[in-house]
């Protein structure tokens, strides 16, 4: 897809900011990797629990650790530690997320260190998957997630993208750390009070978005 210079490009992760991932997505996944962990290194619950965090920590991404430690399968890994009883009713929404996204000028992509079909489902029961252009989940950028700056490169390089001209738009100070050294405005969605220098607006909610456009 190559977008003309003067666009303005909106990169959105996609957990904990167009929808709120803690209250019982996350804990059910982190569940699902630690059984996972448990089951194919052959160690017990403290010890699995102590290398999710870890690796999370280190790469952004536990599979990262268990992939370059470990040699997991990360296609596997991933089928098993996304498996979701009633996804529906585990999604926590904002009302106006569509009619935001809608307000927002040019391209949009999602740009998620979580795997493809989860994404999928995630933007399909939100209503919001005609919003975007495309979806840049952890297989699509190579297994780089996220704050690596090699995912970021390979979307940039896919879709014929200047840094410069996208707004990245995140939960995560990390990740938005990598969007700022590489040329991009940066929007931190938080309910912190503080506000890092290579963070360019604080936001609580993603819906104030279309709001301080002026301030991007």
């Amino acid at each position: 897809m190559a977008l003309k210079a003067s666009f303005r490009v909106w990169l959105f992760d996609l957990d904990n900011t167009l929808h709120n991932a803690t209250p019982h997505i996350f804990p059910h996944i982190n569940r699902s990797m630690v059984s996972y962990i448990c089951e194919h290194l052959s160690v017990d619950e403290g010890e699995a629990t102590r290398l999710r965090q870890e690796y999370w920590q280190r790469y952004g991404a536990t599979l990262l650790g268990l992939m370059r430690h470990h040699g997991t399968d990360p296609h596997h890994f991933l089928w098993h530690t996304h498996q979701f009883p009633d996804l529906k009713h585990m999604l926590v929404l904002e009302r106006g997320l569509k009619a935001m996204l809608r307000r927002l000028p040019g391209p949009k992509f999602v740009f998620s260190n979580a795997p493809l079909r989860y994404s999928e489902a995630i933007l399909e029961l939100a209503g919001i998957a005609t919003c975007f252009d495309a979806v840049y989940s952890v297989e699509r950028i190579r297994f780089q997630p996220k704050p690596a700056v090699g995912g970021f490169r390979y979307l940039l390089r896919s879709e014929r993208l200047h840094a410069h001209r996208c707004i990245m738009v995140e939960d995560s100070l990390a990740n938005l750390q990598t969007a700022k050294r590489l040329g991009m405005k940066t929007v931190w969605v938080s309910a912190s009070t503080r506000q890092p220098s290579w963070v360019d607006l604080r936001l609580a909610s993603v819906l104030d978005l279309p709001r301080h456009l002026q301030r991007l």
